[in-house]
């Protein structure tokens, strides 16, 4: 690391989940399983919906941008992490601590936004059946997706733009396995309550905004489900979000989980351990829950899975629903 003033950054250290050397080993292949994982099934995800021409909706739609965003989520902190381990070096350089950290909050953000859309396809879906194919249009479809990718790279762009203006002095260790905004901002010199500002009004309008679209849709979906006489009714209503709402509630459970649990113990090294669950675990577990729980899912990843010769190129399209 060097140990000059607070205008020459070069480095910082990231100490990572656990410093105990004899640990190393079981962490690299815990995490390099879990990266696996996640990549293979958010992958079996978008090539299921891709090949097959009966999830050409606009929920699958939605399904196979969040499994996406899953796999470049994940990837912008493990690799990193598992490169750390096996070459025993904590090093990061500045420069790649801000990328990483662009790329963090974009996929974080755009996850949340991603969760929000698909909780108003199941709104309108639920509530609306009548006027879904008109309201949910492939055009709509196309376009939510654009502002969310649009909305989550210009809010990533301002806070490394926040964080660039600040200076650094020579304590550069993160108590953390990736440039978490938080942990980079609290080791500056120099003034940061601009900053801080910044964080939290991107926390209640970014987080707080979408949950509670999220929480009104399903109090809509709730309502519109006790509405329906038949029981058998009841249950194909509701099946039809049950994986959205267990991908919900794992995303903001965890996220809230992570920061309510480090302001009570005021430990970054409880932080990073518990930061494990909402940028790794959750990744991993999203397509666990949509295979488990969805049936289309399970009968397009077994038509997947058991093709032996794929003709043409895997093209992810949307068609509108009958």
């Amino acid at each position: 690391m060097v140990q000059g003033n607070d205008t020459s950054i070069s480095e910082f250290i990231l100490l990572g989940v656990s410093e105990e050397p004899e640990l190393q080993p079981l962490m690299f292949g815990l995490f390099l399983s879990m990266y696996l994982i996640t990549v293979l099934g958010n992958l079996l995800i978008i090539l299921a919906v891709s090949s097959d021409s009966h999830l050409h909706t606009p929920m699958y739609f939605f399904l196979s941008n969040l499994s996406l965003v899953d796999i470049c989520f994940t990837s912008t902190t493990v690799p990193k992490m598992l490169v750390n381990i096996q070459t025993q070096s904590k090093v990061i350089t500045y420069e790649g601590c801000i990328t990483q950290m662009y790329f963090f909050i974009l996929f974080a953000v755009l996850d949340n936004f991603l969760l929000t859309v698909m909780a108003y396809d199941r709104f309108v879906a639920i509530c609306h059946p009548l006027h879904y194919t008109v309201i949910i249009n492939p055009r709509l479809c196309g376009l939510l997706v654009l502002v969310s990718w649009i909305m989550s790279a210009l809010y990533s762009l301002l806070q490394n733009l926040m964080v660039l203006r600040l200076s650094f002095c020579t304590c550069l260790e993160v108590p953390h396995f990736f440039c978490e905004l938080n942990q980079i901002v609290q080791l500056a010199c120099s003034d940061t309550f601009l900053n801080n500002m910044v964080i939290y009004f991107g926390v209640v309008l970014l987080g707080g905004g979408p949950l509670v679209c999220i929480i009104y849709s399903y109090s809509k979906i709730v309502s519109s489900i006790r509405g329906i006489s038949s029981a058998q009714g009841k249950y194909k209503a509701f099946s039809t979000c049950a994986s959205h709402l267990s991908v919900v509630s794992l995303f903001y459970g965890t996220i809230l989980g992570v920061y309510l649990s480090s302001a009570a113990t005021q430990s970054s090294h409880s932080s990073a351990t518990a930061s494990v669950m909402y940028a790794v675990v959750t990744p991993m577990l999203n397509p666990f829950i949509y295979s488990l729980k969805n049936k289309d899912i399970k009968e397009a990843l077994k038509r997947f899975v058991g093709m032996t010769d794929i003709k043409g190129p895997v093209v992810l399209g949307m068609r509108k629903c009958p």
